[in-house]
């Protein structure tokens, strides 16, 4: 038998980070009774029980061990309703921690079965516990990243994409009208892709995983009576439980239009199921990972001419680049804070109530103006990116950007540091859709914000 070499063979993509890596993990589930009524659709308030904790789960990346780290936390909750206590949040942890503002990304699963941010509901049942949860989540959050960084070392970062079936497109036409629901639809299309980071801590083989999946966290609804973290509780369990508790992150993807097939229940059976579906993609995913890249090597002419691949060492990056960046979005007609006020005064229905307190509150937030900055975290982590923003993109934001970077790793990430509303794509609008009039930025926005990061990405 004779080998053969063939260097015009494509080379199998390799995307890493070495450096100092830290990850640890508390529990902030809050207290039953905490106001809960994240469905207009609900006819109760407050939380009554717990179906699974929520949690808090840190991970801190440094070049070196006493350098400023790069800290990407990820909360079981759902979206932040006031900007104020967004901004009361991220702030104190950044003072805490002493730590510039590129350099954190605070990203909510989008749980809808989790406490309502809002210290504005103080009024609500069981909304006088939400400033003292704000509080409680704050510090919890500090010490877990001083956590963290106390027991980070050095470790490797490795990628895999590969795809789960649990998201499908939930833009359904309306058969009975022009206008679409939220719900699956079966004919529409759905970016499966998942990505999955294998950490791997060199002097002690410790272990630990991120999932970046894109998927509305609705299976529990108006029904649901619990706090939960919908399917991300279950999906860890089976991938932690099958590498004998490494911990694994979850990080919300540009889930828009995605959402489970199986959804709007109260029944825990059914997000657990939904967390299974992925949990054991994440596990298929990290089994068949690679830490190092695929060269192919030659021809070995046997039976058959057999194509021999070889694992090949390369040099590991420990870069770390972190940018904010501020991209001007133009603004859909809005009422004005004064209009909304006085609808609210004389709006008697309690799902009309609900939609026009958050049209205020968005109102507020971005301001009266025919335009708004809305920011982006983007970072550099050796030869991966991974872009956070505050706002619920359609998954085109991450097939955009994958698409435009083809040979590095790229993690998108929707409520990053905020939440204001959706970004659609532009053939979107004109349609009589929530995503559209919910938003309150106008067509062409979501194509600016990949404009943007692609821009800034191409630079570093």
């Amino acid at each position: 038998m004779t080998a053969v070499t063939n260097r015009s063979v494509p080379r199998d993509p390799s995307s890493s980070f070495t450096g100092w890596i830290g990850i640890a993990r508390c529990d902030i589930t809050p207290p039953v009774g905490i106001y809960a009524r994240n469905w207009g659709a609900s006819t109760h308030d407050r939380a009554e029980g717990v179906h699974r904790p929520l949690t808090a789960t840190a991970l801190t990346f440094q070049t070196v061990k006493d350098s400023q780290p790069a800290v990407v936390v990820s909360l079981d909750l759902g979206w932040w309703r006031s900007f104020k206590d967004e901004r009361y949040v991220r702030d104190y942890i950044l003072n805490e921690l002493r730590l510039d503002s590129p350099r954190l990304m605070i990203s909510l699963s989008h749980t809808h079965a989790g406490p309502v941010l809002c210290s504005e509901d103080r009024d609500k049942p069981g909304g006088e516990m939400l400033a003292g949860y704000l509080d409680f989540l704050r510090d919890r959050i500090v010490s877990t990243v001083r956590e963290a960084l106390a027991n980070a070392d050095i470790a490797s970062l490795h990628w895999t994409y590969s795809s789960c079936s649990l998201a499908c497109n939930r833009d359904l036409p309306d058969p009975d009208s022009d206008r679409v629901l939220c719900g699956y639809n079966p004919a529409g299309v759905a970016d499966h892709t998942l990505l999955v980071g294998s950490i791997r801590f060199l002097r002690s083989g410790a272990a630990a995983s991120i999932l970046n999946y894109a998927c509305h966290p609705t299976t529990l609804a108006w029904e649901n009576r619990l706090i939960s973290p919908d399917f991300v509780g279950a999906a860890r369990e089976v991938v932690e439980e099958h590498f004998n508790g490494a911990p694994c992150m979850f990080l919300q993807g540009a889930s828009g239009e995605l959402a489970p097939r199986r959804q709007y229940t109260a029944d825990t059976a059914v997000a657990d199921a939904n967390g299974r579906v992925l949990g054991y993609a994440v596990v298929s995913a990290l089994e068949n990972a690679k830490s190092n890249r695929l060269e192919f090597s030659g021809v070995i002419e046997s039976g058959a001419p057999l194509a021999v691949w070889r694992e090949v060492e390369e040099p590991q990056r420990s870069d770390i680049h972190c940018y904010q960046i501020d991209v001007e979005l133009p603004l859909q007609s809005m009422s004005s804070m004064v209009e909304l006020d006085a609808a609210i005064r004389e709006c008697m229905d309690r799902v009309a109530l609900e939609r026009l307190t958050r049209k205020r509150r968005i109102r507020e937030a971005v301001g009266d103006g025919g335009s708004t900055k809305m920011p982006a975290w983007i970072w550099r982590l050796g030869d991966s990116f991974l872009v956070g923003h505050p706002n619920e993109a359609y998954s085109m934001l991450q097939t955009s950007l994958r698409a435009l970077f083809p040979s590095t790793t790229v993690a998108v990430m929707n409520v990053v540091n905020g939440h204001f509303g959706y970004l659609p794509p532009e053939e979107m609008y004109g349609k009589d859709m929530y995503p559209v009039w919910q938003s309150p930025f106008a067509a062409g926005s979501l194509e600016r914000l990949i404009e943007a990061c692609a821009e800034r990405m191409a630079g570093m």
